[in-house]
């Protein structure tokens, strides 16, 4: 089974794009009219030599230029002293030349009147201070020549459209031609992945080493791919995002033409800082990571193995309509195992429909099992395998089909490859389902062709993936489905809320950063900030003595809570500072007491401030919502399990503002404890209309009160449907944005 990947139809027609200044601006990257190498040399082993070579002997559509300040002639031919000195303009440079002569190179193109250039020369940011410096002066040198540079310290990049046919890299891997584009931030590991590439039989349609994305980005080359007729998916390997909400503005759009997938490196907490709230010490590196790529719709993958297992399949085969596989084999070892990942990835194996069965048991022997997985046993030939796939791929309760094929002699892989692509031309109502084999005599993953239809086009090329394992077909089935899953969801929208008061809330801050400075607000402080964005809160009266104490539980109702109030003591139960359902005013000024007796024993009687007095809430469940801001994401906004459990689980999700309603609905389903919010054991569901409604007020706070740095909502008490929720606890930090 050859590995190929055939130029295939684009799958969507472009929209036009909301920024096309950017994507014009990067033409001259990828669809250069001429080019010249800067630092082409003449030995075979070094990067300039590389480079000229793949730009001629890739067939580039366009005259290259050789730069040599000391040779004549470089790979037979003639050598120019400067970009100056060529006999016609280019349009791009490719500068390999030391790091020292890199802004005198870029003086020289700019002279040269070069529209773009690929800086593959390392020595920048990546190596310190010094190094950072120079990449600066390097960019602001390229900008006001008006160029677009991808680098420094990069592979390079490559076009594969046969109008221009380019590669501008040092890889000595072939690359092959297809519609998948794709974005990697490391240059070494470009090497790797071009040579992965080829093995998973996939083929580029561009692919750009961006380095030390100094000038153009991950941002620009989506905004550029949003619209290449090329381009029907997208790779990214990032290991940092420069300027996430721009990203999540531009995948979102983009993956709901193409799909996105992504390995983001860094996944150690070790840079994760101390934190003093909830909120703030559960958002560790990975929660901003995952709360973009999961609002933009980009499939995060944890390796390069699996991302490449899942384009695979996304490049070649349509997606599922949902999560219904069959599977059929010759081996039931091998189908157990798939079942198991199948259910671990939320694929389901439905029942055959009887018309189905009775069709396989006609042909089939009576030890066959005709069920999914259906197990043709190790007798199953080349034409019972033509038979089944066909007849799976047409059962209306099926939405993708995988099969496995173990050779009982080694002459049989040929004969069941072709056995496959039969029955794929012989399905009729399936002809659009995804098509997945693990061909087990294979040496690796890779494809095979096949002649059918795809979306009508008869006679239309297609590939069918093949896997190494059955597990890897249904991982990379399960990311299809995911993508399919999240194509289904609403957009959502930023609502209009109702009742804020911004300028009341920003005062409130800035008094109090005015009287003490960075931390914690007051009881009542707090009451301010929340009552201005209308956020539902318990009444709360601050108290400086016993008697305050006393006299508020009496206005508010018996029973009560007493806390603990402090502008440095935050977390009150480790102080034993909660006391709740006092019932009198013994149990009040009792309360006062031993908080003030703790603290003595402590020496931090000090920092009490006195107590604040609540009525006491029963019913309902106890969630947290909260907000921290990330400092390469911005603010995150947290829902989860609350109480004193949730830091002890950690049943917490995250998402990035803005935040959307249905963000919102889908962060109250994405707990772990969501049952909770439903009803279990006969008890009512919560009013999750009220728990979302109160998610998008902190999320706008967050966005338009920016001296609020953190904020805890715990317990957030969520009572019955119909009756709202109440903020039984809060906390908000402040500090000078």
């Amino acid at each position: 089974m050859p590995l190929t990947s055939p130029i295939l139809p684009a799958r969507d027609a472009p929209s036009p794009s909301s920024e096309p200044s950017t994507a014009a601006s990067l033409e001259s990257l990828f669809r250069p009219r001429s080019i010249a190498v800067v630092g082409a040399s003449r030995r075979p082993e070094s990067v300039g030599h590389a480079v000229l070579r793949n730009l001629v002997t890739g067939g580039f559509q366009g005259p290259v230029f050789a730069v040599n300040t000391r040779a004549d002639v470089v790979l037979s031919m003639p050598a120019y002293r400067s970009v100056a000195a060529l006999p016609q303009p280019v349009d791009l440079a490719i500068l390999v030349v030391p790091a020292t002569a890199i802004l005198a190179a870029v003086e020289d193109c700019r002279r040269g009147g070069v529209r773009a250039v690929i800086v593959l020369s390392a020595g920048f940011a990546e190596t310190g201070a010094e190094g950072a410096a120079l990449q600066d002066r390097l960019t602001a040198a390229v900008r006001e020549a008006g160029m677009r540079m991808v680098g420094p310290n990069c592979l390079g990049l490559l076009h594969t459209d046969p109008a221009v046919s380019m590669n501008a890299t040092f890889a000595s891997t072939p690359v092959r031609s297809g519609r998948v584009a794709m974005s990697s931030q490391s240059g070494a590991l470009a090497l790797v992945i071009l040579e992965y590439a080829r093995e998973f039989g996939l083929g580029f349609s561009s692919y750009v080493s961006i380095g030390n994305r100094a000038d153009v980005s991950s941002n620009d080359l989506l905004e550029y791919w949003a619209d290449d007729p090329l381009t029907d998916l997208v790779l990214l390997y990032a290991e940092s995002f420069g300027n996430p909400g721009h990203f999540s503005r531009l995948a979102r759009r983009l993956a709901r033409r193409k799909p996105i997938l992504a390995v983001k490196s860094g996944r150690s907490l070790a840079g994760q800082r101390a934190a003093s709230s909830h909120t703030a010490a559960l958002a560790g590196s990975e929660a901003g990571t995952e709360a973009l790529l999961r609002q933009a719709g980009v499939l995060r993958m944890d390796t390069l193995e699996q991302m490449f297992e899942a384009a695979s399949l996304l490049a070649h085969q349509p997606l599922p309509a949902g999560s219904r596989v069959a599977i059929v084999t010759n081996a039931g070892g091998p189908a157990i195992l798939c079942t198991d990942a199948c259910a671990g990835d939320g694929l389901s194996l439905p029942e055959l429909s009887p018309a189905t069965q009775a069709a396989l048991r006609e042909f089939l022997p009576p030890a066959a099992s005709v069920t999914n997985p259906v197990d043709m046993i190790a007798t199953a030939d080349a034409p019972a395998y033509a038979r089944a796939v066909a007849l799976l791929l047409d059962d209306e309760d099926v939405d993708a089909l995988i099969v496995i094929h173990i050779p009982v002699r080694r002459e049989e892989a040929a004969l069941m490859a072709a056995a496959i692509r039969a029955g794929r031309a012989a399905a009729r109502t399936g002809a659009a389902k995804p098509l997945l084999t693990c061909m087990l005599s294979e040496a690796g993953s890779g494809t095979m062709e096949a002649e059918a239809a795809r979306g009508g086009a008869a006679g239309a090329p297609e590939v069918i993936p093949n896997f190494r394992f059955p597990e890897s077909a249904a991982r990379a089935l399960g990311v299809a489905c995911r993508h399919t899953a999240w194509l289904a969801r609403p957009e959502g929208r930023v609502p209009d809320l109702a009742g804020l008061h911004v300028e009341a809330a920003r005062a409130a801050c800035d008094a109090a950063l005015s009287a003490r400075g960075e931390g914690w607000l007051r009881p009542d402080e707090v009451g301010e900030v929340l009552a201005a964005f209308g956020v539902p809160s318990l009444p709360t009266r601050l108290c400086r003595t016993p008697d305050d104490a006393v006299a508020a539980a009496a206005r508010l109702g018996w029973p009560v809570v007493v806390k603990l109030a402090s502008d440095t003591l935050v977390h009150k139960t480790e102080w034993k500072g909660v006391h709740v359902d006092l019932r009198d005013e013994r149990a009040v000024r009792g309360a006062w007491d031993a908080i003030r007796a703790t603290l003595a024993a402590a020496g931090r009687q000090a920092e009490m401030l006195g107590v604040t007095v609540q009525p006491f809430a029963t019913g309902g469940v106890e969630t947290m919502i909260g907000l921290t801001r990330d400092p390469s994401f911005g603010p995150l906004v947290a829902f989860g399990l609350g109480g004193t459990a949730v830091e002890l689980f950690g049943d917490v999700v995250f998402r990035i503002t803005p935040l959307t309603d249905v963000d919102a609905e889908e962060m109250l389903g994405s707990i772990r404890a969501r049952k909770l919010l439903t009803g279990v054991r006969g008890g009512p569901p919560v009013d999750r209309a009220a728990l979302a409604d109160v998610l998008l007020r902190v999320a706008r706070l967050a966005e338009l009160v920016p001296e609020v740095a953190e904020l805890d909502l715990n317990p957030v008490r969520a009572l019955p449907e119909g009756q709202g929720v109440a903020v039984l606890d809060a906390r908000i930090l402040v500090r000078r944005p």
